[in-house]
C-alpha cells in the first residue's frame, strides 16, 4: 500500500478530482495550504502590491493499493499541470498496515469496500 500525497493549484482540484475517479481512486482527504515559494518579489496591480511567496495550494492525501500508485499519479500529473513553475509536487510513501475500524479489517482489503 502506498500514501499519495499531492499538493496542487486550487484551480485544477475539480480537473484532478475527476482524473482521480476515473482511474478507481473515489477516497480521499484534502485540505487547503499555504507555502513559500522561490518568488523574492511581490507583484503590483492597481497599484498594489501583492505578497506572492506565499502560495495557496490544495493539499489531497489518499492511500491505495500499488496497482494504483503509477495510474493515480499519471492522472494527478496529466490534469495539474500547465508547464509553469508553481504545478505542484506528488510524494509517494510506503504504508505499511491500514485498519478498517468498524469491522477490524486488515491491509490492503480494508481500504474499501468489497
Amino acid at each position: 500500500m502506498k500514501k499519495i500525497e499531492a499538493i496542487i493549484r486550487k484551480s485544477v482540484f475539480d480537473e484532478v478530482l475527476e482524473a482521480l475517479h476515473e482511474v478507481g481512486i473515489d477516497f480521499l482527504t484534502y485540505y487547503d495550504v499555504t507555502g513559500v515559494g522561490n518568488e523574492k518579489a511581490g507583484a503590483i496591480y492597481r497599484a498594489t502590491v501583492y505578497e506572492t511567496r506565499l502560495i495557496e495550494r490544495r493539499a489531497i492525501t489518499f492511500v491505495c493499493r500499488d496497482q494504483f500508485v503509477e495510474a493515480a499519479t499519471d492522472a494527478i500529473v496529466k490534469a495539474a499541470q500547465t508547464g509553469e513553475m508553481g504545478d505542484g509536487k506528488i510524494f509517494i510513501s510506503t504504508i505499511d498496515e491500514s485498519v478498517r475500524i468498524r469491522t477490524g479489517e486488515k491491509g490492503p482489503e480494508s481500504l474499501y469496500i468489497k
